[in-house]
């Protein structure tokens, strides 16, 4: 498929800057992919469709608060940085983006904090907005993490123009958020509150974890028509043992196994078994899903409304059909669902 056939319009009244009152209070999306039939109904709605038995993948990726602000020498103009990846430990290497990046060369020192607790070397240029940076600290790790954690601030998606507020601390996390190394949320659990979670339970639904630390790359903008051309970034993964065993004993069983998003949908399909089932890893991954696309593992999914022309949009299109969904989506405008990171959700059976 092409590019194009992903266009969009979303208008700009439909973009979730702020999070609903609640987690479980968001509107849901149900589309049956038998029946092609579309129904409204609220997150929370989800008890009514799983039982005993079934499996709801999720990532307990945790955000870290990747968005620093800092200062060049000399000229004091601001600089965004916005950490990626740690490069290395020791030599406190990290990849960032910069903004803007017109302003930073290899050489430039960056100062970051009241006092310039914290500065920064810049060392390599990467991309037209990404850097190499070495961080000139004296600590030991855990200071220099403290030291990074009370300097950044909540990496929200650039759509939203505000300012990131208190309650974005809590909110733009999920509650099964454990290991840290995301910097953008896995916004399909957004949704879920302990409490809803705690009711599934009851009924016998079981949570296996995965990890997948997700990056910049998941929302990079394809830029070439032809898809089979577009290149993952990659993305640290973790699957135990453990996870796989409860969802392949739900996959024996024929019971629901639900991916609850699409960082989850692409790190369990980036590990499955000739026979179909799920199996360990622990690595990267740089899967890129479209249609046509067979799954071999989750039977359901539930994401949130994404952007025009994106990669998530496309593994959506390839899991729910892309006639469908490219109407789900009309049908989303027309009714005025949330769409992005704080929006709504869908759940495609």
């Amino acid at each position: 498929m092409k590019l194009s056939q992903f266009k969009l319009h979303i208008p700009d009244s439909l973009l979730a800057t702020h999070p609903s009152k609640n987690r479980e209070d968001a509107r849901l999306m149900v589309i049956d992919r038998k029946t092609k039939k579309i129904e409204h109904k609220h997150f929370r709605d989800i008890l009514d469709y799983f039982d005993d038995g079934d499996s709801m993948i999720v990532n307990n990726t945790r955000v870290f608060p990747a968005r620093l602000y800092g200062n060049k020498e000399k000229t004091g103009a601001k600089i965004e940085v916005f950490l990626l990846r740690e490069l290395n430990r020791e030599s406190r290497l990290w990849d960032v983006l910069v903004d803007p990046a017109r302003k930073i060369r290899i050489g430039n020192k960056l100062y970051f904090g009241d006092d310039d607790t914290l500065v920064a070397e810049v060392i390599d240029n990467t991309t037209s907005r990404g850097r190499t940076l070495r961080f000139l600290f004296d600590g030991n790790f855990d200071e220099f993490k403290k030291t990074i954690t009370d300097l950044g601030h909540t990496p929200l998606p650039k759509y939203i123009k505000r300012k990131a507020e208190p309650e974005d601390v809590e909110r733009y996390q999920t509650i099964f958020a454990k290991h840290e190394g995301a910097v953008a949320a896995p916004t399909a659990a957004l949704h879920f509150s302990m409490g809803l979670m705690k009711r599934l339970q009851l009924k016998g639904v079981e949570f296996p974890e995965v990890t997948l630390h997700v990056g910049l790359g998941t929302f990079r903008p394809v830029e070439v028509e032809d898809l089979t051309k577009h290149k993952m970034d990659s993305e640290q993964l973790i699957i135990t043992q453990a996870a796989c065993d409860i969802v392949n004993k739900s996959k024996a069983k024929k019971k629901r196994i639900c991916a609850v998003g699409t960082t989850t949908m692409r790190a369990i399909e980036s590990s499955v078994s000739t026979l179909g089932e799920l199996k360990p890893m622990d690595g990267w991954t740089n899967k890129f899903i479209f249609p046509p696309y067979d799954f071999s593992v989750a039977n359901c999914m539930i994401t949130n409304f994404h952007m025009s022309e994106s990669t998530l949009l496309m593994m959506v299109c390839a899991f729910g059909g892309y006639d469908l969904m490219m109407n789900a989506y009309k049908v989303a405008v027309k009714e005025k669902y949330k769409f992005y990171s704080y929006g709504d959700a869908m759940m495609i059976l």
